[in-house]
């Protein structure tokens, strides 16, 4: 009955939230598109899905509005027929583009400048710099796909005018203004509290991405987060062995994750249900969302979530999301600097003001649930031993 009755509250919210995305600018803008919009926590393969052709911009697309968007970053999935191009475009908005499948090449200018162009293939990253204009080609024989993150709906909701965000005419030339290797591979990478800084404008493969070690998300955890084209809206590549997963934590909304390699699934509950809601009671809150390569989804708003590789090989992701180390925002989004010298909250133990649950703090089922799949998929464990939680230890 308590099963069936947290069903129907968890249908009610999510058509709630639908509605209430539905209702803003850019939910309206999406419907006057007339395109397809997927809901959920996650989608199980972006490459599948529904597309549709897009006039103003040419080629076929398809957006995703995942719960815990919540208004702060937007998604789509755009194919470029082979040998064809999307429209130029230009926006207020910025814009983080991962290519799935295919090659080809970006076309970038300020109003009235030179054109540079670069070229990029599967696994490639960047960012157009806000309002410049670009237009990407596909250079091959088999469509280009892509993924793109953006923080439209944030800035169109805020506007509430898409005509200015689309059409205003003011050139960013502090963030780009024709430089002729803009697009190159940035080498500057350092060291910046606990993580691992690097600035770069483009990332030829995420997939090959070089990472460094960061054990304290969970064992054997390596990570570097990614700075590019003077944006609030930036990203990490993730990845840790076979047979391990991380440790619980949240944060606010927004944090889009895409899988690249491996498979296993990603548990997500509220954080009022407590770092051990089996054990509280509260296993109806908690909801699991597969991943596979091309999978995505977005914890919600202080959310813990949880993420379990239970394939054979290396699990590796991208996340694309708020909390740029060079340009700070004022609003909580993917962790906040704590004061008195601190370190970022995802990455501080709940014992100690942070919103990491250390190995010893999780809940038992946890580690039970992780083991039988390990039994079904045929995969070795090789997660540390559990230390007893010091509030157990009396």
């Amino acid at each position: 009955m308590a099963q069936r009755r947290q069903a129907v509250a968890n249908d009610s919210r999510e058509k709630e939230l639908i509605a209430g995305h539905q209702k803003t600018t850019y939910g309206q803008w999406l419907q006057r598109a007339g395109l397809p919009v997927v809901h959920g926590y996650g989608v199980e393969d972006v490459r599948q899905l529904e597309m549709a052709h897009w006039p103003r911009l040419g080629g076929k697309w398809g957006f995703i509005h995942l719960y815990g968007m919540e208004g702060f970053t937007g998604m789509y999935v755009a194919e470029i027929p082979p040998g064809g191009a999307l429209e130029p475009e230009h926006h207020l908005y910025e814009e983080v583009i991962c290519i799935l499948e295919g090659n080809g090449a970006t076309e970038i200018w300020q109003e009235g400048g030179a054109k540079r162009i670069f070229e990029w293939g599967k696994g490639s990253l960047f960012s157009p710099p806000v309002n410049s204009w670009h237009r990407l080609l596909n250079g091959g024989r088999e469509p280009v796909l892509l993924l793109a993150v953006t923080n439209a709906p944030l800035i169109m909701d805020i506007f509430h005018n898409t005509d200015f965000v689309l059409n205003c005419p003011y050139a960013f030339t502090d963030r780009y203004s024709g430089e002729e290797k803009y697009f190159s591979v940035g080498n500057k990478r350092y060291e910046l509290g606990r993580q691992h800084i690097w600035e770069t404008n483009f990332i030829p493969d995420v997939q090959s991405a070089s990472l460094s070690e960061r054990s304290i998300k969970g064992a054997g955890v390596q990570l570097t987060q990614f700075e590019l084209s003077g944006n609030a809206l930036i990203g990490h590549v993730a990845q840790w062995p076979a047979g391990r997963y991380h440790k619980a934590h949240y944060h606010g909304p927004g944090a889009i994750l895409l899988g690249l390699q491996s498979s296993g699934y990603v548990l997500i509950w509220p954080k009022q249900a407590g770092i051990r809601p089996y054990e509280n009671g509260n296993s109806d809150q908690v909801v699991e969302v597969k991943w596979r390569e091309g999978s995505v989804y977005c914890p919600p708003n202080d959310w813990f979530h949880q993420h379990f590789n239970t394939g054979s090989q290396a699990a590796r992701h991208l996340a694309l999301r708020y909390g740029s180390r060079l340009f700070h925002l004022g609003f909580k989004v993917a962790g906040r600097i704590m004061t008195q010298g601190k370190d970022e909250e995802p990455y501080t133990s709940v014992r100690k003001g942070g919103t990491l649950i250390e190995y010893e703090d999780e809940d038992p089922e946890i580690r039970r649930r992780y083991d039988e799949e390990l039994k079904r998929t045929g995969v070795t464990s090789a997660m540390p031993e559990i230390r007893p939680s010091p509030s157990d230890s009396h």
